[in-house]
C-alpha cells in the first residue's frame, strides 16, 4: 500500500517513479499562465518595461490543487531563469500569517546573502531587493495571506517573475494576472482515481467513477482522499464509495466528509495518531514527533506515517531524513477532529510529551559534539538508543532538516502559557545545539528570534533573572551587528532586571556590557566608569579572573582617551592579576597591550623590554598569532630606532610563523561565545 503515495493538496502523484507521477489536468490554465508570462515585462498602460517584477496569481481554495499547479508552471519555465527558483510559504498550516521578516530572511538564506540578526522588516526587504537587483530568478510565493506580504518581497527587477498562490485577489499590487481555479475536468478527475484503484475498477463501472468525481467536485484533495480510501480496500467497488457519499450529503465540504469517512475507517490507534498530528509544529512530522504525541515506539510511528502517506493524508518532504507534512487543507479539519475526540488535558499532555522528546533530542544533538567531556559522554550513554545520533554529522543533519519545525516548536511553546518551564528548556537546548553545530555567526538570526521568545516568557511570568539573561544575549547580538545604541538600551534594561533579581553575576555582566557599549560609541569616560563599577562587583565577590580582565578593559578605555598614565597603571594591574591566576595566555596578551601603551607614551625602551617579555609568555602559551604580532611590533619599533637589521629579523620571524599557522589553521566553526554564558537555573540540563 505504501507505493501509492500522493500529494493531497494537489494533483501531482508521488509514486515509485517520477515519470509515473506526472501532472494531471489544468491544460487550459497552464496555457493561459504561460501566455501571461510571455506578456509579462510591459506596463499595460504605458507600453514600457515595468519597474518591478511581474506577479502571476493562482487563486483557489486550499485543496484545489493551486500549489501543485504553481509547482508545475515553475517546473516548465524554470530554465528561463538562470539564477534559480526561490520558494517561500507565507502562511502557517493553521492559516497564521508568516511575518515578512521571516520570509525575507529565508529567501536571503537561500541566496546565501547576509543580513544582520534582528534586522527590521524594511531592512530585510531592502536587502532582498538588493540581492535580486542583478539576478534573473523565479519566486514561488505560496499561501500568501495578503498583498502586503507579496509586495514587500517583490524585487525591483523586471527580469524576475513572482508566481503567487493565494485564496483570493491581491488587491493593491498593480497589474496582477489572476488564474482562478475550479475543479478538474471529468477525464482528469477519473484518471486521478484510477491511479489509486487501478484501471480495472474504473473500466468495470465508468459511470460510477464519473459520479464519484462529480461528488468530489473535481477537487484534487477530495479525489486523493477518495482514491486513498479505495486503494486501502482492493475489494471495494468505486460505486460503494459513491453510495456512502450520497447517503451522507451533509452541509460540510466534500473534503471534510471524506476525511471523516477515512478517519472512521482507521483502527483506533491509527485514528488517534492522525488526530494528534494536528499538534505538530509547522505541520512537519518525523517519527520521533509522532511517537511522542501518541506515546508509542518510533518504529511503530514510522510505519503508521507511511500508511498515512498511502491514504493521501500526508505527503513526504524531500530530505535526507524521514519527514512528512500535513497538507494545509487538512490541518484545520484534523484540529477539529482532535478537539471533538480528545479531552483538553489529553491534548496538553501530548504537547508536553512532544516538547519533552524534542528537548532530549536537542540535548543528545549537543552532547555528541562534546567529545572531551566525560559528563556529556555519560549523559549520552544514559539516553535510550532511539534518542542517540550515530555521530556529529548525523546530529547536524537532523538539526538542519528539523530547523523549521524546531523554531516553530519554540514559538508554539511560548504561545502556550501552561508550558513555560518546558518552553525555557526547549529554547535553552536549541540555542546550545545551534551554537555547537553551526557557530554563533551562522546561527545569529535564529538565536536572535529565540532569545526574543525567552524574553516574552520572562516578561509574561515576571522572571527578572531570565529577563536579564535574554536582554544580555539580545544586546550582544545587537552589538555584533553594529546597532550599538540599541545594545546599550538592552544592557541597561538587563542591569535593572539583574538588580531586581538580586543576581550579582547578571548585574556585573550588565555593567561591563554597558561599559563596552559606551567604549564602542566613543564615550571613553563613561566606559571607564562602568568598567570600574563592574570591577568593584567582581573584587567584592573575589572573582579574580574577571577582575584581571576588567583592569585591562579600563586600561583600554584610558588608552583611547589618551590618558596613558592611567592606562599604564591599569594594564600593569591586569598583568599582575593574570600572573596570580596562572593564566599564561592572558598575561601574554596583557603584556602586549602594556607594551603598546608604553610606545604611545613615548617610552620606546620600556616598550621593547615589555614586548620581549610578552613574546616569552606568548611562547609558553603556544599562541602563535600573538607571537607573530609581537614580532611585527618589535620590527616597527626597531625601524623607528634606526636598526633595520633587527627589524628585518623580527619581520621575517613573524612572516614565517604566520605562514606555518595558515597551513595548520583549523576551519571548524566557532562554537563558543560570551553571549551565551548566562543561563537561568531552569535552563540547565
Amino acid at each position: 500500500m505504501t507505493d501509492q503515495a500522493v500529494d493531497p493538496d494537489g494533483v501531482r502523484l508521488l509514486r515509485d517513479a517520477v515519470d509515473e507521477g506526472r501532472f494531471l489536468g489544468r491544460t487550459r490554465e497552464l496555457k493561459e499562465l504561460r501566455a501571461d508570462i510571455e506578456r509579462a515585462g510591459l506596463d499595460t498602460l504605458s507600453g514600457r518595461k515595468a519597474p518591478r517584477a511581474r506577479v502571476l496569481l493562482i487563486a483557489g481554495r486550499p485543496g484545489s490543487g493551486r500549489t501543485a499547479l504553481a509547482g508545475e508552471l515553475v517546473r516548465q519555465v524554470a530554465d528561463r531563469y538562470p539564477d534559480g527558483v526561490l520558494r517561500a510559504r507565507l502562511s502557517e498550516p493553521d492559516g497564521t500569517r508568516v511575518p515578512v521578516e521571516r520570509a525575507a530572511r529565508e529567501l536571503l538564506d537561500a541566496l546565501e546573502a547576509s543580513a544582520p540578526a534582528g534586522a527590521t522588516e524594511d531592512e530585510l526587504s531592502e536587502a532582498l531587493r538588493t540581492a535580486l537587483a542583478d539576478r534573473r530568478v523565479l519566486l514561488l510565493l505560496d499561501d500568501a495571506a495578503d498583498a502586503g506580504q507579496v509586495d514587500a518581497l517583490l524585487p525591483d527587477n523586471p527580469d524576475c517573475l513572482a508566481v503567487t498562490v493565494s485564496s483570493g485577489p491581491l488587491t493593491g499590487i498593480a497589474d496582477v494576472r489572476p488564474c482562478t481555479l475550479g475543479g478538474l475536468d471529468t477525464k482528469s478527475a477519473v484518471e486521478v482515481l484510477s491511479r489509486f484503484t487501478g484501471s480495472v475498477r474504473v473500466t468495470v463501472d465508468p459511470r460510477a467513477a464519473e459520479r464519484l468525481a462529480e461528488q468530489c467536485q473535481g477537487q484534487p484533495a477530495a479525489l486523493v482522499l477518495a482514491g486513498g480510501w479505495l486503494a486501502a480496500r482492493p475489494k471495494a467497488a468505486v460505486a460503494d464509495l459513491a453510495r456512502q457519499l450520497h447517503a451522507d450529503p451533509g452541509q460540510d465540504a466534500v473534503v471534510s466528509r471524506l476525511l471523516r469517512l477515512v478517519h472512521a475507517s482507521l483502527p483506533a490507534s491509527a485514528a488517534r495518531t492522525l488526530r494528534l498530528l494536528s499538534l505538530a509544529p509547522a505541520g512537519l512530522i518525523d517519527p520521533h514527533t509522532a511517537a511522542a504525541l501518541v506515546g508509542c515506539s518510533v518504529e511503530s510511528a514510522h510505519a503508521t506515517l507511511d500508511d498515512f502517506v498511502a491514504h493521501g493524508l500526508l505527503h513526504t518532504v524531500g530530505s535526507s531524513l524521514p519527514q512528512y507534512e500535513v497538507p494545509c487543507c487538512l490541518q484545520p479539519l484534523l484540529s477539529a477532529l482532535a478537539e471533538h475526540h480528545e479531552r483538553p488535558a489529553e491534548l496538553q499532555l501530548a504537547r508536553a510529551r512532544m516538547l519533552e522528546r524534542t528537548v532530549r533530542l536537542l540535548q543528545s544533538c549537543r552532547a555528541i559534539t562534546e567529545t572531551d567531556s566525560p559528563r556529556a559522554r555519560e549523559k549520552l550513554l544514559g539516553m535510550p538508543r532511539s534518542l542517540r545520533f550515530s555521530g556529529p554529522r548525523a546530529a547536524a543533519d537532523w538539526l538542519r532538516v528539523r530547523r523549521p519545525a524546531l523554531l516553530a516548536s519554540a514559538r508554539l511553546a511560548v504561545a502556550d502559557g501552561e508550558l513555560d518551564t518546558l518552553a525555557r528548556r526547549l529554547m535553552s537546548q536549541l540555542v546550545r545545539a545551534m551554537v555547537a553545530h553551526f557557530g554563533t555567526r551562522a546561527a545569529a538570526s535564529d538565536l536572535y528570534d529565540i532569545h526574543g521568545l525567552v524574553l516574552d516568557v520572562a516578561e509574561r511570568r515576571d522572571l527578572p533573572r531570565e529577563r536579564a539573561a535574554a536582554l544580555l544575549n539580545l544586546g550582544d547580538l545587537d552589538a555584533r551587528t553594529g546597532r550599538t545604541t540599541d545594545a546599550l538600551g538592552r544592557y541597561r534594561a538587563a542591569l535593572d532586571a539583574g538588580r531586581e533579581a538580586n543576581d550579582p553575576y547578571a548585574t556585573g555582566r550588565a555593567m561591563e556590557s554597558v561599559g563596552g557599549a559606551h567604549l564602542e560609541l566613543g564615550d571613553y569616560d563613561r566606559a571607564a566608569d562602568w568598567f570600574g563599577r563592574a570591577l568593584t562587583e567582581r573584587l567584592a565577590r573575589g572573582e579574580r579572573e574577571d577582575a584581571a580582565r576588567l583592569y585591562g578593559r579600563i586600561g583600554a578605555a584610558h588608552t583611547y582617551a589618551g590618558r596613558y598614565g592611567e592606562a599604564l597603571r591599569d594594564w600593569r594591574a591586569a598583568v599582575a592579576g593574570h600572573r596570580k591566576n596562572g593564566d599564561v595566555a592572558a598575561q601574554a596578551r596583557a603584556l602586549s597591550e602594556l607594551a603598546r601603551v608604553q610606545e604611545y607614551a613615548g617610552r620606546l625602551d620600556e616598550s621593547l623590554r615589555t614586548c620581549r617579555e610578552a613574546v616569552e609568555w606568548a611562547c609558553r602559551a603556544e599562541d602563535t598569532r600573538l607571537q607573530a604580532a609581537l614580532h611585527l611590533r618589535l620590527a616597527d619599533s626597531f625601524e623607528r630606532l634606526g636598526d633595520p637589521a633587527s627589524a628585518a629579523l623580527h619581520r621575517g620571524t613573524a612572516e614565517r610563523m604566520l605562514a606555518e599557522e595558515a597551513l595548520d589553521e583549523d576551519s571548524e566553526p566557532e562554537h563558543g561565545a560570551n553571549a551565551y554564558e548566562i543561563r537561568s537555573p531552569s535552563a540547565e540540563d
